[in-house]
């Protein structure tokens, strides 16, 4: 399955929910393309949160939404590996180069 990314300038935009409550992408791992979603990249930006709710609930019935409203737009350089993680409903963007990795 080849997702659809929106890239300028080398940073591919990756859509996280940042706030406490209710995760996006860590709730739904199913759909792994609502991460990087051009549409609703381009709603978020723009700060068109009704928008956004109508575009999911058309495009992707039946994922949880209860992140939406927080939905935040991290630009990554393209090719970097990367993963979400939540504490609390809050997640976060993790780059591979950043961790430090314990070798056994």
């Amino acid at each position: 399955m080849t997702m659809r990314k929106l890239s300028e300038n080398g940073k591919v935009a990756v859509l996280y929910s940042p706030e406490f409550g209710a995760g996006w992408y860590t709730w739904n791992q199913d759909h792994p393309e609502i991460l990087f979603d051009p549409a609703m990249v381009k709603l978020v930006e723009k700060g068109q949160y009704d928008e956004l709710a109508t575009y999911v609930e058309l495009k992707y019935p039946g994922i949880y939404t209860g992140g939406l409203n927080n939905l935040q737009v991290e630009w990554i350089k393209e090719g970097t590996m990367f993963r979400v993680v939540e504490y609390d409903g809050a997640e976060s963007i993790e780059v591979q180069e950043d961790i430090d990795w314990m070798i056994a």
